[in-house]
């Protein structure tokens, strides 16, 4: 019973932090191995784990339910080691100490610091999206807000549907408050409503859009499934939202085009403008400033590679976003070898900088544009869904490809229920 129980709890902190299906059942099977059970097999999905433990003759099946999900890089780094360094035999008392340890980290970032990486994340984005300094610096003081907002919420319990309508709601309403007053102030002229989109950027749940997909290769599907419910439960409070709010007050939500510098200044810039967004969201996720820097690093390569396929070479966008992920993967496992840090935590703040939330938030709108032909905005809304599919496919078949590549536990097909063959392939 006691050993059963603790392998449950360590799954429970894995998943309540955002860990694939993959990562949860493989290091519960290699902590079961290690506190003296004989096998250990678990049903995971996004909130529910499922686990038998067999002991000779002797099985005990539990169930357990893990409402409040969300994402910690540091907890699921610390319970990574913790894994990866257990030893072959292992008390149950030992483990349930370390378990007890890691839980009692506080947070590495406080909330104003919280709240502030969401504004910089944003309005690297919106730069990225072609937003000029209007719209940067309106979706930097709405991110902020929205976020602090939304840390406040789930720390009080609110349910996830809930919290992202409300701070749909309110990103997009400060940023119109934000570019009214300037305009009325006389400090800007024309029109700079389209940044909107920009503004609630950080409301795009990319972790759980990432292991979804990671998920779903692996053919984890109660898992995959579940999580990628959840993307478009949320995606579509936060779509409502900035649709209500820019319908009431007649706002558009097309992008506005600014001037840029052309060349090898537009292209450092954008570089620049990719490194802070990545190193943002890792921070929301609450990564290590080592893991957020190299995160940042290699987002920073990877999209500008992607811009530079696309505007120079003529590269389709899905293409060159599948190979921006592919190399986003194989960036990742090159620092793994050398910086003791999992995959997860230097791919995925890379990868949510070209998740096309502005596509899905225009279709969203198109669908409830009363000003238009009904063909006209089905048509609007079915092109940018199409391309938000395209898009999010490119990069999970980018990503599961540099895993199969450099993985050989991806390459064939082995049963999470069983230990890993080797301690180090848990990186």
């Amino acid at each position: 019973m006691h050993q059963s129980g603790v392998v449950l709890r360590l799954g429970k902190l894995m998943l309540a932090c955002g860990a694939s299906s993959y990562r949860v059942k493989s290091s519960m099977a290699r902590a079961a191995a290690a506190v003296g059970l004989d096998r250990h097999e678990a049903t995971v999905t996004m909130t529910e784990i499922v686990t038998s433990s067999y002991t000779g003759d002797r099985f005990r099946t539990e169930a357990a339910e893990i409402r409040r999900v969300g994402v910690n890089v540091a907890r699921l780094e610390a319970l990574r080691r913790l894994v990866h360094d257990l030893p072959e035999h292992v008390s149950v008392e030992d483990l349930d100490a370390k378990l007890d340890e890691i839980v009692a980290a506080r947070p590495l970032y406080g909330g104003v610091a919280n709240a502030l990486a969401s504004g910089v994340a944003c309005a690297g984005f919106c730069f990225l999206n072609q937003g000029g300094w209007v719209e940067c610096l309106a979706v930097l003081l709405a991110a902020c807000v929205g976020q602090a907002v939304r840390r406040q919420m789930l720390g009080r319990h609110f349910q996830h549907f809930f919290t992202w309508i409300v701070c749909g709601v309110v990103a997009s309403g400060l940023y119109m408050a934000g570019v009214s007053l300037l305009d009325l102030a006389g400090v800007t002229d024309g029109n700079h409503q389209g940044g909107i989109i920009s503004a609630i950027l950080f409301l795009i749940p990319g972790f759980p859009l990432v292991t979804a997909m990671l998920d779903l290769v692996r053919q984890d599907f109660s898992s995959a499934l579940s999580r990628a419910s959840y993307v478009v439960l949320v995606m579509a409070a936060a779509g409502v939202a900035v649709w209500t709010v820019t319908f009431v007050f007649d706002w558009e939500v097309e992008a506005t085009y600014v001037f840029l510098p052309d060349g090898p200044v537009l292209y450092a810039l954008r570089a620049l403008c990719s490194f802070v967004a990545a190193y943002g969201f890792a921070v929301l996720f609450n990564a290590a400033p080592r893991a957020a820097g190299l995160a940042a690093v290699v987002g920073a390569v990877a999209n500008t590679g992607r811009l530079v396929l696309i505007d120079e070479l003529g590269v389709p966008w899905q293409l060159a976003v599948g190979l921006a992920a592919v190399t986003i993967g194989l960036l990742a496992q090159a620092f793994v070898s050398r910086a003791s840090l999992s995959r997860v935590a230097l791919s995925v703040p890379a990868v949510v900088i070209m998740i096309p939330g502005v596509p899905f938030y225009r279709a969203v709108s198109a669908l409830n544009d009363q000003t238009a032909e009904a063909h006209v905005a089905i048509g609007t809304a079915a092109t940018n869904l199409t391309e938000v599919f395209l898009v999010v496919t490119a990069i999970g078949v980018g990503l599961a490809m540099a895993r199969i590549l450099t993985d050989r536990n991806w390459r064939h097909d082995v049963p999470t229920s069983l230990p890993l063959v080797s301690p180090r392939a848990q990186r």
